[in-house]
């Protein structure tokens, strides 16, 4: 899959428009899950794919970049992380808010590929490959997580990294509208938020969403 190929998929399958709390970032979303999940998985001749997280904008990475917009001072001259970034909606509103540096983390190729067409779209730069970093050592001041507690495996596979990244010295921001496997302990509030969301991914049209700084153990 090439770069110029993806982003011909996505400007083809989606609609320049915004999460309903971030008008200021256009961004290049799906209305609809099933014709955009159908549409991939004929595009990559492969069936039972992952849904595609990455043509939405979650309502954890909404409450992450309403946050960092309104507060800008607490990323300015920072290096960040949004990781497990999706559309990478969180990443873009670091940059416009001063970040020194803004990664974006994903496993899945289109989802960075939304993201770089998202960054270039608002002018800003973001780095973005596919890759996972869990496991890597520290190099960020502060980690973006938006809405991954929402299986156990995945929580199980990054928690303890999480924590380790905490021990290095950084700060990390896990935003969670109320999924199963959230941990309970070491957890400090930063902010809570409603977000509207769609019925094509949640079961409601607003869901409360919980900014939490995560501790070093818990």
């Amino acid at each position: 899959m090439g770069l110029d190929e993806a982003e011909a998929f996505l400007r083809q399958h989606t609609a320049l428009s915004a999460a309903t709390i971030v008008p200021e970032i256009p961004l290049y979303l799906a209305t609809e899950i099933t014709p955009i999940w159908q549409a991939t998985e004929a595009w990559l001749h492969e069936t039972g794919i992952e849904p595609p997280f990455w043509a939405f904008a979650w309502p954890g990475s909404q409450a992450l970049a309403r946050i960092v917009l309104d507060r800008p001072e607490l990323v300015a001259g920072k290096r960040v992380l949004d990781f497990a970034a999706g559309c990478g909606l969180a990443a873009i509103a670091c940059a416009m808010a001063g970040a020194a540096s803004v990664e974006a983390a994903e496993i899945d190729a289109l989802a960075i590929a939304a993201t770089r067409l998202n960054a270039a779209e608002n002018g800003v730069i973001v780095t973005a490959e596919t890759r996972d970093v869990v496991g890597d050592a520290c190099r960020w001041d502060l980690i973006l997580c938006g809405d991954v507690c929402y299986e156990a495996p995945m929580t199980g596979h990054i928690l303890p990294w999480l924590r380790a990244m905490v021990r290095s010295g950084a700060e990390v921001w896990v935003a969670d509208p109320g999924r199963a496997y959230l941990p309970r302990e070491g957890m400090t509030v930063i902010e809570r938020m409603m977000v509207p969301t769609t019925l094509e991914l949640e079961d409601t049209r607003e869901r409360p969403v919980t900014v939490f700084r995560l501790g070093a153990e818990a």
